[in-house]
């Protein structure tokens, strides 16, 4: 942040919206507001392209269609033992309310139950298409009477899951049911092998009532409040649609009202009437950016994601549980903040989705949480996050098997893992940064911040060597407490500069600052050995482990990075050392891998990491699992494309850094960077053939363009800003807020289109096509 101007800071003051005390939605400039560069990008047949399909019946979660908003998600597949289609109905808002039992028993989410759709023939066949850009599944299920023709989609405004059947002659007499779940953590399953604590029982049954052709379950909770659910059908002609409605209500009962509110609002509106909402807030979702690769599995991967992510978040929607809004049977129900969290929101950026950040809104609204969850001595000055939480923060009363509460240094019990809030207040940072919006930083990241490193303060001592070290703390998830441990000593560095250059920013006068800088003059240094990073003082990393958190400081902190050239051969031997252990890898070690490779501008190692995740770990319909659904990796797959693509850290916009070979055509649109940049460019047969910069905050501009020789910086008319090329063939431009530019090599003639780039690399489609 230290290369922030005070212009910037303004700029960001009066240019953001604001929704309480965060920034509204971010946007993309109109299409005819781009003034340099055309969008010639056929939408709805470039996203056809990307299309989940499925030939044949999806038997399980991980192989089939899914829908959701944020807060209602359902999965379809075949109903397992019977002759039928199941829709899952899911609520991310749905959990227990006795923190008495911890965060993964009397916290967790909790299942609620299904729709079955019962065909009268067996069925034979299916032949559904996931429409990406239209988010819904159409198409037919084929049985031994006839056929059913199928629309369905979760409102992406209205609580309401939408699903249209037209059946043919001899399946008029398909019925619909709805089962409920019992309403207990999926993690009391014996499968899972994690005891619920003492005294620990499901909530009571469901009642189920009829009004007319409405049907109403009412799940109360033994904590007062609870779910419903809602459902009618109504018939048009021979077409029958499905509405359905889950509400969620703590500690006031009012949730199966409002279930019956939403069902019976829509339901004298039919399907075609629904989508065009529905299909309007898609649409204006997918028009915020552009991508487009020459690798078409890779492509439609990256766009599914997009999808996925804004099925499954929005801002006022919860933190994303490791599953979405998909639950189900999982030992993990609850919000993970030691990785999970993290990794799940991070493509939102340069996606220029903003408008989903739960994360920030989460740690401001439940602050109290944060606060009242460290240990009792230390709650005047300090602040942390449980590994695992509720939609609210808490974690309850959970020890072993129940959560995990906020650790203290040099004490086990509990297990003392004190570094994720300082990890997710990153995630927000990152938000500030790609906004340029002060208030984030200044009422969120800085009041937490300070918070988070306060509670560091409270354990570092100093050494007979003068240098200040950090008692046990346990690295995410290694399994053994380590003396000055290097997830905690990156997150107390990165937590430091970062207080001083907000202070800075702020115009604070923080009598902590004197302090903070103490902690960065004598920190011990990070402990390393032949093999590079440790986990910490005399403990190697010697065994294989999925987590990166000892190269925390690498990845994504940067404080340790490949621009640093003592520190590359460390980067190099640390990454190879922990990569190499095959044992323990799951799919976010390949995210973290091929990032990391980016950053070192290994554009073919990046894109061999992530051939390697796609081909052993993620399932048909991109979802992944580690006993059950978690949701993190794929989507952290899509930052390491955008890592291949545009790195902005450390006050420097770097244009597709580290493309492999495969990839000679790229086109990039309002990819959002730190610094609020709008950058869009075009590279054709291994060629950068020009760059576009729009600031929507005044922040100084530094391009690293990869276009070799002079260059052309060119605005709309006139004369254009003023800019300077350094001697490493960086170029700094003074662009002020609402200002663009176009870069190019001189002597050239490019065009300035944004259009989708020819595939050359085919690949077969997501879902289940053959």
């Amino acid at each position: 942040m230290s290369e922030v101007s005070r212009r910037a800071v303004l700029g960001g003051l009066v240019g953001g919206a604001l929704a309480g005390t965060l920034p509204a939605p971010a946007r993309a400039f109109a299409d005819d507001d781009d003034r340099l560069v055309h969008e010639d990008v056929p939408w709805a047949g470039f996203l056809s392209t990307v299309d989940m399909v499925w030939k044949r019946m999806p038997t399980v979660w991980y192989e089939g269609p899914y829908l959701g908003n944020g807060f209602l998600g359902s999965g379809v597949y075949a109903e397992p033992g019977a002759n039928a289609v199941r829709f899952n109905v899911q609520h991310s808002q749905v959990q227990d309310h006795r923190p008495e039992f911890g965060s993964l028993f009397g916290l967790a989410r909790l299942p609620i139950g299904h729709l079955t759709l019962t065909p009268v023939g067996a069925i034979t066949g299916v032949d559904w298409r996931l429409d990406v850009w239209n988010a819904e599944l159409r198409g037919t299920v084929t049985t031994a009477a006839g056929s059913l023709a199928v629309r369905a989609f979760v409102h992406s405004r209205r609580p309401l899951l939408v699903v249209e059947v037209t059946p043919s002659v001899g399946e008029e007499g398909f019925r619909w049911a709805f089962v409920p779940a019992v309403a207990v953590s999926p993690r009391a399953d014996p499968v899972w092998n994690k005891p619920p604590p003492a005294g620990y029982t499901a909530n009571p049954a469901p009642t189920v009532t009829r009004n007319g052709d409405l049907e109403l379950v009412a799940q109360p909770l033994l904590a007062g409040g609870g779910h419903a659910t809602a459902w009618q059908e109504v018939s048009r002609g021979s077409t029958r649609t499905l509405y359905a409605s889950v509400a969620w209500s703590h500690p006031h009962d009012t949730a199966a009202a409002d279930a019956v509110a939403a069902v019976r609002s829509a339901g004298h509106l039919p399907a075609r009437a629904l989508a065009v909402e529905h299909r309007d807030w898609w649409h204006d979702y997918y028009r915020r950016g552009f991508l487009s690769l020459p690798d078409a599995r890779m492509q439609s991967f990256y766009w599914i994601q997009l999808y996925k992510v804004a099925s499954a978040t929005r801002r006022d929607a919860p933190v994303m549980a490791t599953c979405g809004p998909w639950l189900e049977p999982t030992p993990w129900p609850a919000t993970w903040w030691n990785l999970n969290a993290q990794l799940e929101y991070w493509l939102i950026h340069g996606s220029n989705h903003l408008e989903l950040d739960a994360v920030t809104r989460t740690l401001d609204e439940f602050r109290r949480n944060l606060v009242d969850q460290v240990a009792a001595p230390y709650r005047d000055d300090s602040a942390g996050i449980p590994r695992t939480t509720d939609m609210t923060a808490l974690n309850g009363a959970g020890t072993g098997t129940a959560g995990f509460a906020v650790g203290i240094p040099g004490q086990d019990p509990p297990t003392p893992e004190v570094g994720n809030l300082t990890w997710a207040l990153h995630n927000v940072w990152l938000s500030y940064r790609h906004t340029m919006d002060v208030r984030i930083l200044r009422d969120v990241v800085y009041p937490l911040l300070r918070r988070s490193i306060n509670y560091y303060r409270h354990f570092l001592v100093s050494g007979v060597d003068g240098r200040l070290h950090l008692p046990p703390t346990f690295s995410p998830e290694y399994g053994v407490d380590a003396p000055d441990c290097n997830y905690d000593l990156s997150l107390i560095r990165w937590g430091c500069r970062t207080l001083l250059d907000s202070a800075r920013i702020l115009r604070i006068d923080d009598p902590l600052a004197p302090a903070w800088q103490q902690i960065l003059d004598t920190l011990v240094d990070y402990p390393v050995d032949a093999n590079g990073f440790m986990i910490g003082a005399g403990v190697p990393f010697a065994k294989s482990h999925r987590h990166y958190s000892h190269m925390l400081s690498v990845y994504p902190l940067y404080l340790v990075n490949w621009e640093q050239p003592d520190s590359r051969d460390l980067i190099q031997r640390s990454l190879a050392h922990w990569i190499g252990f095959e044992g323990a890898l799951q799919g976010y070690s390949f995210t973290g891998a091929a990032s990391m490779s980016a950053q070192m501008l290994r554009g073919d190692d990046a894109y061999g990491f992530l051939g390697q995740l796609l081909a052993r770990f993620v399932q048909p319909n991109t979802m992944y699992k580690e006993s059950g659904p978690v949701i993190e990796t794929p989507l952290s797959a899509s930052q390491s494309v955008h890592d291949m693509l545009c790195q902005s850290w450390g006050g420097v916009v770097r244009m597709l850094p580290a493309l492999p070979g495969a990839w000679p055509d790229v086109a990039l649109h309002n990819f959002r960077t730190q610094g609020a940049f709008l950058v869009s460019a075009s590279r054709r047969a291994g060629a950068t053939q020009w760059i576009r910069v729009r600031s929507e905050a005044g922040a100084p501009c530094r391009l690293r363009t990869g276009i070799p020789g002079e260059l052309v910086v060119r605005s709309r008319a006139g004369r254009g800003p003023a800019w300077r090329q350094l001697p490493g063939g960086d170029v700094e431009i003074d662009l002020r807020r609402g200002q663009e530019v176009v870069v190019y090599a001189k002597g050239t003639r490019p065009d300035f289109t944004v259009a989708p780039v020819p595939v050359s690399i085919p690949g077969v489609q997501w879902g289940l096509p053959a």
